[in-house]
């Protein structure tokens, strides 16, 4: 039994130490060829986005305004696939558990 509290602090340290990693960890999104760019931390906070001059148009807002919300897509998604690399690992040894608490990995 004290084996098993041991290894569940041990996992539970890891656990953090990996959340840590993703918090400060900075991922990118682009869209329409890189004209217009995210960028995420591991943990899904959006740091900054860059939109290239040549895209802003007065009279076509629309298409900036998608290219926006597709970039910020994008980079969500490549935090998403960060999370699951650095925690999969450790929330694939909940068993179950891991994926009824909402932890990447599953």
């Amino acid at each position: 039994m004290q084996g098993l509290l041991q290894q569940a602090q041990q996992m539970q340290q890891q656990y953090a130490e990996a959340q840590a990693e993703l918090a400060s960890a900075k991922v990118e999104g682009s869209a329409g060829g890189g004209l217009v760019k995210a960028v995420v931390t591991g943990d899904n906070t959006l740091v900054s986005v860059k939109i290239d001059p040549s895209v802003v148009d007065a009279d076509d807002i629309e298409t900036l305004e998608d290219l926006v919300v597709a970039a910020i897509h994008a980079a969500g998604t490549e935090a998403r696939k960060l999370a699951e690399k650095k925690l999969g690992a450790l929330t694939q040894g909940l068993g179950g558990l891991g994926d009824s608490l909402g932890l990447p990995g599953f």
